[in-house]
This record gives structure tokens, C-alpha cells and sequence, in this order.
């Protein structure tokens, strides 16, 4: 007969194990980061978002419940049933609990079809489209950083209360152009405005000038480019080469910093935009963006930024809740605000849609800038609720 000690060490034993098998089934919490590595959009959410992520981890300590936190790469190559495949090796073979990164709206896309059918939680720190929270909204979805929502109701609004109500949209050809303009389109005519032409451009595209034409000619009072990555810097170089910037406004509708970078000031100065992030903000994000640099070498993109921020409110969930079971760890991660550097006034919804205070910045001309990464003056900060479109529905756990 065992003694009253031996039944109690027993019994802790036990619960250890227990407790151990739930926190993490395979003895390690691994997430993937499937980006571009190499393409469009590289700099905008590639290796920056790999160190970003790693950055968090260590930052949380590189463990959790007792496991080690391991970090997984791969390429999207931008294409769609590449990252599928590789999204489903991930969590069918490879025991991955959570995917990031992700830049294209059309690859996420992909990703989400494979990892809403296994319930692995994804976390979009690169896309733009509102689908993934509205039409396509799943409970195992957290959408970080911004949307095509929150870009219109920044630069467009602003654009079209000053009296720039006409306008012409040179538009990538996807699913994230698609939805831009149309959500652009939206709050034109909601303020007034009204879309005099658009034009289509495939994604890569290096000869912009057919587009530029057509744009000239239309007589619009603002050519929106509905694009990103070096696709809206060769644009914007066209329109430069054909004279459009001295008559129109050109408005630049996804515009990160390594994009902001590669502008002439010549060119870009004076273009207002909309940004999740700034690296100069305030104290908080020059000490975390210092940090990014010194390993980057480059200064943050807001994906890189929402990438920290959403792999570290993901391990303070699978903290908090014990576990890294997907149905916990989203529900812990709706039930806590999160709170850093780049999350201010943050709330990820029931809808899986992080809102947060965005950012209406302006490009300095060369002769106000400090130093290469002085690039923006912060013009206004957008509220979270201003921001971003209402909830049109729960995305719960009994849909």
C-alpha cells in the first residue's frame, strides 16, 4: 500500500504530465513565417518579417509552458498553390501551430483555405484585403497591422474633403488591388468625389507608361496608385518621366518605408499617406526599431512591426491559456487587448480584425530631412474606431 507521500508525488507526477500533453502535444510550439523572400514584396514583408518574428520570440524568453518556441521559414514565391502546399506540409506533417507573414492578399488567401479546414491560427501582418475578416472571416483568423478599410479612410478621405474630388486608379490586378479600389471608390463617392477611369496593371509590372497615358489624359484631379511594393515606385517613377506629377496629385495607397525609401523627394514629396507604423513615432518604437535596424539593417516596415506584435500577443495567449490548443489561444487572444509599441488602442475583435490608432503621414522634401530614414512628418493620428470598418459580424467558434 503506498503511503500518503507516495500517492501525493504520484498525483503531481501526473497532473505534470498532463498539464505538459496540453501545453504542447509535440513537445515544442512552432510557428512558420511564409512570406516573399525575394520578390514584389521582400522588403516589405520577407527576411524583415523573419527577423521581426525571431525578435519576438526571444523577446518572450524562446519558451513556453515549459516548451521551446522554434521558428520556421519558407518562400511564397507570391504564388498561391506554392504556399498552399507548403501551408499544408506545415500543419498536417510538420506539427506547425501557427503561420505569419503572409504579404499577398492572394496568397493568404490560399493559406487560409488550407488553415481554416485544420484549425491552425494564422496571423496576416502583410495583406490588405477586408475579406479575411468579412466574406472570408474564419475564428482561427487574426488580421494584424491594416486593411484596405483603414488606407481609404486615411489618405483618400483626406484627400477628397480638401477638394480633390475627381479621380483615376491605376490598380494591381489581384485581389488586394480589386478590393482597394473598390473600397477607395466607396469613400470617394460617399465625400462627394467621383472615379473618372481606372486602369489594371499585373503584378511586377516594370513599364507603367501606357497606364501613366491614360491616367494624363482622363483629367482627373488625383491618380491613385492601388498597388505596392516596387510596383508603386516604378508607377510613380512613370508618372514623374511623363510630367503627370506637375498636374495632378499622384496618391500612393499602400506606401511602406522601404517603398518611401526609393522615391526621389523630388518626386514624392508632399504625397500623403497611411501607415500602421512609423519607426519615429515616439520613444517606444525609435528603442524597438533601433533594434530591428541593427539586425535588418534596414529601418521597420509596419509589417515588420505588426509581425512582432502579433507573434507576441499570440505566446502571451498560449501562456495565459495553458496551452497551445487553437480554440484557447483565440479566445484568449480576443478576451486581452493587446498593449506594445506598435498595438495603441488595440482590440482584436470578434471578427478577427486587429483595430489600432493608424497613422496620416506626409513625405518630407529632401531639405527637411535629418538623416536617409527621416521620411515622414506624422500629420494626424487616425482613432482605431475612425479608422477601421464596424464589425459586420462574429466570426465565433460555432460557425
Amino acid at each position: 500500500m503506498k503511503t500518503l507521500q507516495q500517492r501525493l508525488l504520484t498525483t503531481l507526477i501526473a497532473g505534470a504530465l498532463a498539464t505538459s500533453a496540453v501545453a504542447a502535444p509535440d513537445g515544442k510550439v512552432k510557428i512558420g513565417v511564409l512570406a516573399d523572400m525575394g520578390g514584389t514584396y521582400a522588403d516589405l514583408c520577407g527576411p524583415g518579417c523573419v527577423t521581426a518574428t525571431q525578435m519576438a520570440i526571444e523577446d518572450f524568453g524562446g519558451q513556453v509552458l515549459g516548451s521551446p518556441i522554434e521558428l520556421v521559414t519558407a518562400d511564397s514565391q507570391l504564388k498561391p498553390d506554392v504556399a498552399s502546399a507548403i501551408a499544408r506540409q506545415w500543419v498536417e506533417s510538420d506539427n506547425v501551430d501557427t503561420i505569419g507573414g503572409l504579404v499577398s492578399s492572394a496568397v493568404t488567401g490560399a493559406v487560409t483555405q488550407v488553415t481554416n479546414t485544420s484549425k491552425n491560427i494564422t496571423l496576416i501582418t502583410g495583406s490588405a484585403s477586408n475579406s479575411f475578416t468579412t466574406k472570408a472571416c474564419s475564428p482561427y483568423i487574426a488580421h494584424w497591422t491594416y486593411n484596405v478599410v483603414a488606407l481609404a479612410n486615411g489618405t483618400v478621405k483626406s484627400l477628397v474633403k480638401s477638394g480633390k474630388k475627381k479621380w483615376f486608379f491605376i490598380t494591381a490586378d489581384y485581389a488586394f488591388g480589386h478590393a482597394l479600389e473598390n473600397v477607395s471608390t466607396g469613400v470617394i463617392k460617399e465625400n462627394g468625389g467621383e472615379v473618372v477611369g481606372s486602369v489594371r496593371a499585373p503584378l511586377g509590372t516594370t513599364d507603367f507608361s501606357s497606364y501613366v497615358l491614360q491616367a494624363q489624359s482622363s483629367g482627373a484631379d488625383v491618380v491613385a496608385l492601388a498597388n505596392a511594393g516596387n510596383d508603386t515606385v516604378n508607377a510613380l517613377n512613370a508618372a514623374a518621366e511623363f510630367g503627370l506629377t506637375q498636374s495632378m496629385d499622384v496618391a500612393g495607397l499602400l506606401v511602406f518605408t522601404p517603398n518611401a525609401q526609393a522615391m526621389d523627394p523630388a518626386t514624392a514629396a508632399g504625397m500623403r499617406l497611411t501607415t500602421g507604423f512609423y519607426w519615429d513615432m515616439d520613444e517606444k518604437t525609435r528603442a524597438w526599431s533601433k533594434r530591428f535596424e541593427e539586425r535588418h539593417g534596414a529601418i521597420p516596415s509596419m509589417a515588420h512591426a505588426g509581425a512582432y506584435s502579433a507573434t507576441l500577443h499570440y505566446l502571451n495567449a498560449v501562456k495565459a491559456a495553458g496551452t497551445d490548443e487553437p480554440d484557447a489561444v483565440m479566445k484568449q487572444m480576443k478576451a486581452t487587448k493587446p498593449e506594445d509599441f506598435f498595438a495603441r488602442n488595440a482590440q482584436l475583435r470578434a471578427d478577427g480584425r486587429m483595430v489600432h490608432d493608424m497613422l496620416l503621414v506626409e513625405i518630407k522634401p529632401a531639405a527637411e530631412r535629418k538623416n536617409k530614414n527621416d521620411i515622414y512628418k506624422i500629420i494626424e493620428v487616425i482613432p482605431a474606431d475612425e479608422a477601421y470598418n464596424p464589425m459586420i459580424a462574429e466570426c465565433n467558434f460555432s460557425s
